[in-house]
């Protein structure tokens, strides 16, 4: 991986975590169509740290007053202190992707990064996306979430494994099935990304440093350029984010999601990109 493409996809990465399209499905497409292949789910991973760093950053002070309450409450203390609560919820809705992550480990590192499961994830659950936000209540905020609920968002997350169902897409369109306004369900989103995400990039990280990874090697100074710009970039998007949604609706991204996987499906059958990991025209030159 050169430097140009570490940026490239670094900006991809920021811009596309945070909202409902898929930023895996993005980093596999943008690498295709300019001619570098597959980036691997490995980098995807990785440079994943970054955004999550962002989470951290914005949300710090929320995550602290949770992480302050959950560690009492082990003690005995705060057992009804609604941050401990939500800590505790996090811990359970973080277990679904864990358990899936491990079990479809080899899958999701080859046979999920096919570009015709990644289109056709994207137009399919852009139209799940656009019934909950149609058809949500929208009323209810995190602090009537309930354990059921949390386990729910979980195995909503754990869709994501698969590019193009998109991590924050798949757990709001859960949280707006079970009537959470469109902030709420956005804000749980984010917390409940953070030890998932930190979890399965340091993991892959760990398998890049013993040699243990599917797809292309890491190249080590351009992917944590990558994660830096993701941070970056991810950190003004998760702003932007939240405020639009004080008004506005997800349609502009399901339409987005639609247009880009009938492009794909059409690229893929036309001949132009092999779903499985390479182009045949010239790449683009930069």
């Amino acid at each position: 991986m050169g430097w140009v493409e570490a940026v490239v996809l670094g900006l991809v990465q920021g811009l596309t975590e945070f909202l409902p399209i898929s930023s895996s499905a993005h980093l596999r497409v943008v690498g295709e169509a300019f001619g570098w292949g597959d980036p691997g789910a490995a980098f995807t991973a990785i440079t994943q740290i970054g955004t999550e760093a962002a989470v951290l950053l914005y949300f710090r002070h929320d995550i602290w007053r949770i992480i302050t309450a959950w560690s009492a409450s082990l003690g005995g203390r705060r057992k009804g202190d609604p941050d401990a609560r939500m800590g505790w919820l996090i811990i359970i809705g973080t277990l679904p992707i864990v358990v899936l992550g491990l079990l479809f480990q080899d899958s999701i590192e080859t046979t999920f990064r096919d570009l015709r499961i990644t289109a056709t994830a994207l137009i399919v659950f852009s139209l799940v996306l656009f019934w909950a936000d149609r058809a949500g209540a929208k009323r209810r905020e995190l602090d009537r979430l309930t354990v059921g609920h949390g386990i729910a968002f979980g195995f909503a997350q754990a869709m994501a494994l698969i590019p193009g169902v998109s991590r924050s897409g798949g757990t709001i369109t859960a949280g707006l099935f079970l009537g959470y306004t469109r902030s709420a369900a956005a804000r749980y989103s984010f917390l409940l990304a953070v030890p998932a995400v930190l979890g399965a990039g340091f993991f892959q990280m760990y398998e890049a440093l013993s040699g243990d990874v599917a797809g292309p090697p890491l190249a080590w100074g351009p992917t944590i350029l990558a994660t830096v710009l993701a941070f970056g970039v991810g950190l003004v998007v998760i702003a932007w984010l939240l405020r639009y949604l004080d008004r506005g609706s997800y349609v502009p991204f399901v339409v987005y999601r639609i247009v880009l996987g009938a492009l794909i499906l059409a690229l893929v059958f036309a001949g132009v990109l092999d779903p499985g990991g390479s182009v045949e025209v010239d790449p683009v030159p930069l």
